[in-house]
């Protein structure tokens, strides 16, 4: 069996949705100094839905690979279907990633409602803190890795 998937090796070798939006609703910028992924989504918003959304990642090919898929999940689609997004789902829309790689979409995850946060902050549209928990990425890397 192969490590990655070929979905995975698809959106890493063929990454949709890269680059930025110079005027974009809402910027969500992650990432993990241990394993040195960085990612950026940009999202434009009108009415409430998402009209595009562009990506941004220095990393491995399961980075790219999570930032492409998550942004092909929602283009197009409500903000409040945005933040319902898991990394899970992204995972299984890549049909899976390595274990020590899931650390990726959760990336991904983060990236996409810290993006939603900043367009909820930039239009003083209320929201639940409890809906943006900050997660300790060097504490997730090696939970991941089983480093301490």
């Amino acid at each position: 069996m192969a490590l990655y998937s070929e979905k995975v090796m698809d959106h890493f070798m063929h990454p949709r949705n890269v680059g930025s939006i110079e005027d974009a609703s809402g910027i969500g910028e992650v990432g993990n100094a241990k394993c040195g992924d960085i990612m950026k989504i940009y999202l434009k918003i009108v009415d409430d839905i998402i009209w595009d959304v562009k990506f941004e990642t220095f990393g491995c090919g399961s980075a790219i690979a999570s930032s492409s898929m998550a942004t092909e999940m929602i283009l197009g689609k409500s903000i409040h279907e945005a933040m319902a997004l898991t990394n899970k789902a992204v995972a299984e829309a890549l049909d899976g990633l390595p274990a020590h790689k899931m650390h990726c979409s959760v990336l991904a995850e983060e990236a996409i409602k810290n993006a939603l946060k900043d367009y909820f902050d930039k239009n003083n549209i209320p929201y639940d803190p409890a809906d943006f928990p900050e997660l300790d990425h060097d504490e997730l890397h090696d939970a991941v890795h089983g480093e301490d």
